[in-house]
């Protein structure tokens, strides 16, 4: 056995568990005690400044100077007394990652004296250098600076020594570098849209705010084995490896009983998520071996991506203690479950209505079909939109595979919720409906909290799935910022509700009732829209084809769906609804093809590095090895004794140096094909460039990889094998 790969599983065999002692058995006792919250500001803060902060966060209103001071004072007397030492502001660049700068509040005072300082000024704003970040070209590089400036709905945060403020992150001419700022703008777009489409229904709604539950998927992997593995340390998935004989084929993971290690980190990881006010309740074992969930409370989606984002970081953290690591790859193995982060999307009024739960009355659940069929319309139109923010290179491993639904984005409404818009379009005419017939809607319409009340999500398969009182966004990739799925969502639901409210509007100006006009507006798009409908089974060959009856499209090429978010209708929902100037958006399309050529650079690389300097060097000394044999047999036995014995270890010889030759052959293509790819300038046809050339070589080389692992000998193979990665927690 290779000495690494005998290091690594000597020392996986000496692994103890850690104990993880919590500070209480109440949750309740230490939730929140690192956040900057509601009841440290009251405690810490003026009446004036904490008025004003409550009002920015739920008004969104803005914050002078003067009263800035005040509350940079009262965090940092907060801070320091929970023994911080530095600020920084934390934000989201383009990258799949955070990022912040530390300064402490050490500063000259009066005198020369040294004192802790922390202003109103380095509170709302700093100037990190944004040379350095993802910029799409909206950046020169005499305008390599970028700013900061503070989320006021994101409450500060203390991780080690640090208090931490969630910021924005713009350049230095004003156009947005980061996944928080579209997001902010995209809530604000759906919330001004679906207040004036609920005040059809309740005058008294003057706020809509958009929640988010995301759900969490990952795996644990020994650090000592992961260690072993380059190609799982530098790019997050293992680039070669035979499936195991034994891997999710009895689904006996799912749900099964966590080991004792993996409880002990799980412990650790609510506890640090607790104390940052991360409200994680659920967590259990998923369907592959070594995969893992975890959920929390819904929560406004803006704090709520915050949260997600930070607690990939804290995973990671926690994971080193009981020496793990996480891998967040979205398909990190192949032939097993890939994983997700299934985004739980609704939203709710200040007046306490979650728009797409049932109501209590015929108005209510006129107003939850009126928001439904609104949600269905936006992804219909949208569709290549909403492909295009979660398509990215490491999803697309995931997406179409056994356990994803495919890169065709379809909606599962349920049987009873199409019956009900089915019975819109036969019951609704062009004409104006009689009396008898209003009644008959409604009365049918009133029944929906009786039919929809067990009717939560039966289709696991949907990439868009209607669950009872919100939608889940399936297709979100486990790596991503949920931002990005969250903007194109949000963006494109504001503007169908303006839309729909134009076209109600005009109806009642042509004398039609609003019930009425409410009612004819909603028929046109629910069969419109018919063709995003599906209820079957998205993970079937016969949904590919019925899907391009329906002209859905079926884009799996990475770069092809970047693309689209500058079509017309994407550009309609982004820039149209105010979330993205044009410029902003050529920008991310920019970014998100220089991503995705820098992913299949680094695997290509990786790959061609492990299969000649690792693989081929002991596949050549096992032949050696067995061409020796064959020789010795030669010495000892007769022709006839000879070739019988043989035949088979020739054979195999013959097989090995067969596969030698074409990863070899191969390697030299791939390395060739990159350069003439690197040689390209125009980062959107590089973008082409690598997926058309490069990226076949790294399926196409590892089958050859794979099939040496079959039959080379265990004890010399280089790499921990899938059965030792996946079956050690």
């Amino acid at each position: 056995m290779s000495t690494i790969r005998f290091q690594a599983l000597t020392e996986l065999l000496s692994r103890v568990p850690k104990e993880v002692h919590l500070p209480s058995n109440k949750v309740t006792d230490y939730y929140g005690e690192l956040v900057f919250n509601t009841d440290s500001m009251r405690k810490y803060l003026s009446k004036e400044a904490f008025k004003a902060v409550i009002d920015a966060n739920q008004n969104g209103g803005a914050i002078d100077r003067k009263m800035a001071s005040g509350v940079a004072a009262g965090m940092k007397a907060w801070a320091i007394e929970n023994g911080v030492t530095h600020y920084t502001h934390w934000f989201q660049p383009l990258t799949d990652g955070t990022a912040e700068k530390h300064d402490g509040f050490i500063d000259y005072g009066d005198g020369g004296h040294m004192i802790e300082n922390f202003s109103g000024d380095l509170l709302t704003q700093q100037e990190p250098d944004a040379s350095s970040f993802p910029s799409g070209g909206i950046r020169q590089t005499f305008e390599a600076r970028g700013y900061t400036a503070w989320d006021v709905s994101s409450p500060a945060f203390i991780v080690g020594t640090t208090l931490c403020i969630p910021t924005v992150f713009i350049s230095y001419t004003g156009e947005a570098l980061d996944y928080k700022t579209p997001l902010l703008k995209a809530l604000a777009a759906v919330d001004e849209a679906a207040v004036g489409v609920c005040q059809y229904f309740d005058k008294n709604v003057t706020k809509v705010h958009t929640n988010l539950g995301w759900e969490q998927e990952y795996f644990l992997i020994d650090e000592a084995l992961y260690q072993a593995r380059p190609d799982l340390a530098l790019t997050g998935r293992t680039l070669m490896g035979h499936s195991s004989s034994k891997d999710q084929q009895l689904d006996d993971h799912y749900f099964g009983s966590i080991p004792e290690r993996v409880t002990n980190f799980m412990m650790e990881l609510e506890l640090e998520c607790h104390k940052l006010g991360i409200p994680v309740k659920t967590r259990h074992n998923e369907v592959a071996p070594s995969q893992f969930e975890l959920a929390p409370i819904y929560e406004e989606a803006n704090l709520a991506n915050d949260h997600n984002q930070l607690l990939m970081d804290v995973m990671k953290k926690v994971a080193r203690h009981h020496k793990f690591r996480v891998l967040f790859h979205e398909k990190p193995f192949a032939g097993i479950n890939g994983s997700g982060k299934h985004n739980n999307w609704s939203l709710g009024t200040d007046t306490g209505v979650v728009l797409l739960a049932p109501g209590k009355n015929p108005k209510g659940n006129i107003q939850f079909l009126c928001f439904v069929v609104n949600t269905l319309m936006a992804v219909y139109k949208n569709q290549d939109l909403l492909r295009a923010s979660i398509l990215t290179a490491s999803n697309s491993h995931r997406l179409g595979a056994n356990e994803a639904p495919p890169s065709i984005i379809s909606v599962f409404l349920g049987d009873e919720v199409s019956k009900m818009l089915d019975m819109i379009v036969e019951e609704v005419g062009e004409r104006k409906m009689t009396p008898d017939e209003k009644t008959a809607l409604k009365l049918g319409i009133g029944r929906i909290p009786e039919i929809i009340l067990d009717n939560t999500d039966r289709n696991r398969t949907s990439p868009f799935a209607f669950t009872g009182n919100r939608f889940e966004f399936r297709a979100v990739g486990s790596s991503s910022n949920n931002a990005a799925a969250m903007t194109a969502l949000n963006a494109a639901v504001a503007v169908q509700l303006n839309e729909f409210k134009a076209s109600v509007d005009f109806l009642i100006e042509e004398g039609i009732k609003k019930d009425e006009a409410i009612f004819q507006v909603m028929k046109k798009m629910i069969i419109e829209s018919k063709p995003i409908r599906f209820n079957g089974d998205g993970y079937s060959d016969n949904w590919v084809k019925e899907a391009e009856k329906r002209g859905l499209t079926n884009i799996t090429s990475v770069p092809e769906s970047i693309s689209k978010y500058l079509d017309p209708e994407s550009k309609k929902a982004l820039v149209g609804s105010g979330v993205m100037t044009e410029k902003e958006l050529e920008a991310r399309v920019e970014v998100e093809m220089e991503k995705f050529t820098k992913k299949i650079q680094i695997e290509s690389r990786v790959l061609g590095d492990l299969a000649i300097n690792h693989i081929v060097p002991v596949a050549v000394a096992y032949q050696t090895k067995l061409i020796q044999n064959v020789q010795g047999l030669r010495d000892i036995f007769t022709n006839s004794e000879f070739e019988e014995l043989a035949g088979a270890r020739k054979d195999l010889i013959k097989q090995i140096s067969s596969h030698i030759s074409a990863i070899k052959a191969m390697v030299v293509e791939m390395v060739a094909a990159r350069k003439e790819c690197n040689l390209i300038e125009d980062i959107r046809e590089s973008a082409f460039a690598y997926d058309q050339k490069v990226c076949h070589y790294l399926e196409e080389i590892r089958y050859h990889i794979d099939k040496l692992e079959l039959v080379v000998d265990n004890e010399m193979w280089p790499l921990p094998k899938y059965r030792e990665l996946l079956f050690n927690n």
